[in-house]
């Protein structure tokens, strides 16, 4: 892979997806797009290049699955879920519209989106509200994944009994588990490219979108909050990743938290 390969790689990622890859991604792009070389039995990026741009509408998912980063686990990042269930939930319980909507991008395999269920449950909401968990992602193949709700068995080791009894079913030979269906049947999985036209029209109560931006250059970072925001109403809740910030990037929201902001206008 030459500079002028990576370089042309970087910036169809940019256009089409709006992730920076920085020079030290070089190694990261090459292991990526040369599982797509052996897969379509071609041996240079070039080739590669030249095949991606006459078959761009083709291609375009494969390539944009492979240079996405999915890493996720159930209750990652705790303290949000704590935050929703001792301070979100109670709230909006209180306030008794009896419609809640919650939206997880950038969800990755579903744990995120499955882990607010499950919070959701732990709650005790009645059983006559309206309650819809959407989640999507950029990654076709992740999307798919969430929908089906079957991991390794040992992604829920960590999880306390009786979350693990109430949620999940173990297969036959003990070597994955799948959400059970009660849990599945609140989220509802889309692939979604945040930087093309969102169809949806909200409002949602609560947005998370933890370990997203990273990806993105301040000026995509502004737009894309000020987009979350115009689907929130004042007093929404916004869930960011630990190494993310609104500081500099929007005013719309205030800091309530580690990560948790709320939106003001």
């Amino acid at each position: 892979m030459t500079q002028k390969d990576f370089d042309e790689i970087a910036a169809l990622a940019m256009t089409h997806t709006g992730i920076v890859l920085g020079n030290h991604k070089v190694n990261m792009v090459y292991a990526r797009i040369a599982r797509r070389l052996r897969v379509l039995g071609m041996n240079t990026f070039r080739n590669y290049l030249t095949y991606l741009n006459a078959n761009f509408e083709a291609e375009s998912t494969e390539f944009v699955n492979a240079l996405t980063t999915n890493l996720t686990s159930f209750f990652r990042e705790n303290h949000h879920f704590d935050f929703l269930r001792s301070e979100a939930f109670p709230k909006l319980r209180q306030q008794g519209k009896k419609r809640l909507r919650i939206w997880s991008s950038g969800c990755s395999i579903g744990q995120e989106a499955y882990s607010i269920a499950i919070t959701l449950k732990q709650s005790s909401f009645p059983s006559d509200w309206d309650i819809k968990i959407l989640a999507t992602d950029l990654d076709s193949n992740v999307v798919e994944k969430g929908n089906q709700g079957i991991y390794p068995a040992d992604s829920i080791s960590s999880l306390p009994k009786d979350v693990k009894q109430n949620y999940f079913k173990h297969s036959p030979d003990g070597k994955t588990i799948r959400v059970k269906d009660g849990l599945r049947e609140m989220v509802y999985f889309k692939r979604l490219n945040l930087l093309e036209d969102w169809p949806v029209k909200g409002p949602f109560d609560i947005i998370f979108c933890r370990n997203v931006v990273i990806y993105f250059n301040k000026d995509t970072q502004r737009t894309l909050f000020d987009r979350y925001a115009n689907l929130l109403p004042v007093g929404g809740y916004l869930f960011i990743g630990h190494s993310e910030s609104l500081n500099g990037i929007s005013t719309r929201f205030e800091s309530i938290g580690n990560t948790i902001y709320r939106k003001i206008r």
